[in-house]
C-alpha cells in the first residue's frame, strides 16, 4: 500500500475548476493515495478575502511542500498582478520546468520533439520592479537614470526595471545541467540576448559558459532569442535542455508548446528549495468557463510532474501513457486536437477524463 500524499490542490478559476476535476479523477485512477488540501485563488476570492491570492493558501503549500493548480486569470494592464508571478515569489519557486513532447497522433508538422525548458522565475522583468507614468517617483527615476547613464529618457515613459543576479543565474543554470544529468539528456542550451543587454544577459552567458565545464559529458551551447526563435521552427529536434532568463523562457515554452500541438499539452513545474506547484501553461480562459469544453491534458501532465516528484513514478509512467493512448487513438480529444473537419467529433473535459481513466485500468 502506498502512502498517502498530502497536497494543496488549487482549482482556480475559469476553466480552471473543469480541468483541476478532470486531473484530480485521473490522479485518483492511479491508485496512489491523496489527502487534498483544497484551497481558492484568484478572481473568485476577491471580494471575500481583498485579495486573489489568501495567505491561507500560502500556508497550505508551505504545509504540504507540493500543490496543483488550475489556471488563475491574470487582468491585462490593470487590476492585481499575477497570482502565478505571485506563488513563485512568495514561495521561492525559482525553477519553471517546462517539457514540450510530441505524442503520436497529433496533428503537427513537427515530429520527435522532447525539449525541456528551464526557465528563471524570480527575476529578470518579472520582479514586478515597475514605475507608472506620470508618477513623481517615476520623474525620479529618469531624472537619476538620464544623469547616470548619459541617454535622455522620455518624460512620459513607464519604467520597467529587469534584475539578473549572478545568484539567480547560478542557481537555474545548475538547475538545468543537473536536470539533463539526472535524466540522462545530452545538451544544454542557454538563451541570452547579451549581445545587446551586456551587464545582465551578459552575466547570464558568462555563468553559463563558466558551469558547463562541470559538466564536461554535457554538450553546450548559447543561442542569441531571436535567433533561438528562429532555431526552434526550422529545426526543433537538435534542441534538448533549454534554459532561460525569465521572460524569453515564458516565450520560448509557448512557442516549443506551438510546435507539439498547442497549450492544451503544456504542463508545467516551479520547483524550490521548500516547495514544489505544478500547473499547466495555459490560461484560464474564462470565457469558456463551465461549459466542459477545454483540454485538460496540460493539467493532467503536469500531474505526471507531480507523480515523479512525490516519489510515484511507476503511477506517473501509467498515467502518461493512458494520456498518450487517448490521444494516439484520437476518438475521445477536445476540439484542439481534432482536425477541422473532424471538430463535431470532439468530446468535452469530463469525457476526455473518462477516456484517460478507461485506459488506466488496462495498464498494469
Amino acid at each position: 500500500m502506498t502512502n498517502t500524499h498530502n497536497i494543496t490542490l488549487i482549482p482556480g478559476d475559469g476553466i480552471g475548476p473543469e480541468v483541476s476535476n478532470a486531473t484530480k479523477r485521473v490522479l485518483e485512477a492511479t491508485g496512489v493515495r491523496f489527502n487534498w488540501d483544497i484551497m481558492y485563488a484568484g478572481i473568485d476570492v476577491m471580494e471575500e478575502y481583498g485579495t486573489p491570492l489568501p495567505e491561507h493558501v500560502l500556508e497550505s503549500i508551505r504545509k504540504n511542500k507540493v500543490a496543483i493548480k488550475g489556471p488563475v486569470t491574470t487582468p491585462i494592464g490593470c487590476g492585481f498582478r499575477s497570482v502565478n508571478v505571485a506563488l513563485r515569489k512568495q514561495l521561492e519557486l525559482y525553477a519553471c520546468v517546462r517539457p514540450c513532447k510530441s505524442y503520436k497522433g497529433i496533428i503537427s508538422p513537427y515530429q520527435d520533439i522532447d525539449i525541456v525548458i528551464v526557465r528563471e522565475n524570480t527575476e529578470d522583468l518579472y520582479a514586478g520592479i515597475e514605475f507608472e507614468k506620470g508618477k513623481p517617483q517615476t520623474e525620479e527615476i529618469i531624472k537619476y537614470l538620464s544623469e547616470k547613464s548619459g541617454t535622455k529618457i522620455r518624460e512620459d515613459s513607464g519604467i520597467s526595471i529587469k534584475p539578473i543576479s549572478e545568484t539567480g543565474s547560478r542557481r537555474i543554470i545548475k538547475y538545468a545541467f543537473e536536470l539533463a544529468k539526472k535524466e540522462g539528456r545530452k545538451k544544454v542550451t542557454a538563451i541570452h540576448k547579451a549581445n545587446i543587454l551586456k551587464f545582465s544577459d551578459g552575466l547570464f552567458l558568462s555563468i553559463a559558459r563558466e558551469l558547463a565545464g562541470e559538466y564536461p559529458d554535457i554538450e553546450f551551447e548559447d543561442r542569441i532569442i531571436d535567433n533561438m526563435t528562429m532555431q526552434l521552427v526550422k529545426k526543433p529536434q537538435q534542441f534538448d535542455v533549454i534554459v532561460c532568463p525569465n521572460l524569453y523562457g515564458d516565450i520560448l515554452s509557448d512557442l516549443c508548446a506551438g510546435l507539439v500541438g498547442g497549450l492544451g499539452l503544456a504542463p508545467g513545474a516551479n520547483i524550490g528549495e521548500e516547495a514544489a506547484l505544478f500547473e499547466p501553461t495555459h490560461g484560464s480562459a474564462p470565457k469558456y468557463k463551465g461549459m466542459n469544453k477545454l483540454n485538460p491534458m496540460a493539467m493532467m501532465l503536469s500531474g505526471v510532474m507531480m507523480l515523479k516528484h512525490i516519489g510515484e513514478p511507476e503511477a506517473a509512467v501509467r498515467l502518461e501513457k493512458a494520456i498518450a493512448e487517448v490521444i494516439a487513438e484520437g476518438k475521445n480529444l477536445t476540439y484542439d486536437l481534432k482536425a477541422d473537419s473532424e471538430r463535431d467529433t470532439a468530446v468535452g473535459t469530463s469525457q476526455v477524463a473518462d477516456a484517460v481513466i478507461e485506459k488506466l485500468e488496462n495498464i498494469k
